[in-house]
């Protein structure tokens, strides 16, 4: 995917995204921490078809959703790795 990214003074940060398949999205990030995603029309990529508002605690559903691995998946890993690396290290 690629990403532009904006500020736009007393609006929020905008990231303007274009998929692999070519479909447009905004996601604005405002600064009372709610986001918008605004989707656009496939044939004038100007043209706003849905605008979403997420309060800041639905963004962070909404992302975990979107995680290729879930928050607990990839604390796992983590967690895994650190013990390899404790065992790894021996006594100091």
């Amino acid at each position: 995917m690629h990403i532009d990214l904006s500020t736009v003074p007393g609006e929020g940060v905008l990231h303007h995204c274009r998929t692999r398949d070519g479909s447009r999205f905004c996601l604005i990030v405002r600064p009372d921490g709610a986001r918008q995603i605004v989707i656009y029309h496939p044939d004038t990529h100007d043209t706003p078809l849905q605008t979403i508002t997420l309060e800041p605690d639905e963004a962070d559903q909404a992302a975990e959703l979107l995680h290729s691995t879930s928050i607990q998946d990839r604390l796992a890993d983590v967690e895994r790795r650190l013990d390899q690396l404790s065992g790894k290290r021996g006594p100091a």
